[in-house]
């Protein structure tokens, strides 16, 4: 369906549901349209399907009910790091009509429960060292500045890395002759 046209957006009026990733078909070209129009780094359809079709379960969507746009997606992924689980959010976007809705720290928080769930020891992420508001929704989640990486963007521009480490299970949750989080729950 195609994007309403902006004097017909009213973020007053917004009435989102959350949807993961399923369906390349229906799915694929409402996450290409928003990040390909708010986000200044271009990506291939092999980058999207890359993400999508390896870590479905970390893709959820904020969709507007009324219009079935997306006005909000994050893309992530989840790997063997050396001797850890990483996790890594590729992208995230919400629709410069939807901000200060907490759209992007309900994205942000759904894919990191699910990559918690599923073992991981940390997430990282870039961000801009200008896009302020990117930073303080990411400090706000307990995002650390890790690193700065000079000229990390096609533009040019600096980025900062940022991590989040995940807490350790309570104790009971623990395998004591691994360490690892136990099954048992």
């Amino acid at each position: 369906m195609a994007p309403s046209p902006a004097s017909a957006f009213d973020p007053t009026k917004l009435d989102v549901f959350f949807e993961q990733y399923v369906d390349e078909d229906t799915q694929l070209p409402l996450i290409a349209s928003i990040i390909d129009r708010e986000l200044s780094e271009p990506y291939s359809i092999f980058t999207y399907r890359y993400f999508l079709n390896n870590w479905p379960e970390l893709c959820f969507m904020a969709i507007d009910s009324s219009s079935r746009e997306c006005v909000g997606v994050i893309v992530c992924k989840l790997e063997k790091h050396r001797e850890m689980m990483r996790g890594y959010v590729g992208m995230l976007v919400v629709d410069k009509r939807a901000r200060k809705l907490k759209l992007g720290s309900e994205l942000v928080s759904r894919a990191l429960a699910v990559m918690q769930e599923r073992g991981a020891d940390e997430c990282v992420l870039e961000a801009e060292t200008t896009n302020e508001g990117a930073l303080r929704l990411y400090q706000s989640l307990g995002f650390i500045r890790d690193k700065a990486l000079s000229r990390y963007y096609l533009s040019g521009r600096d980025a900062y890395r940022l991590k989040l480490l995940f807490p350790l299970p309570p104790a009971d949750e623990v395998d004591e002759a691994s360490g690892a989080p136990s099954d048992a729950n």
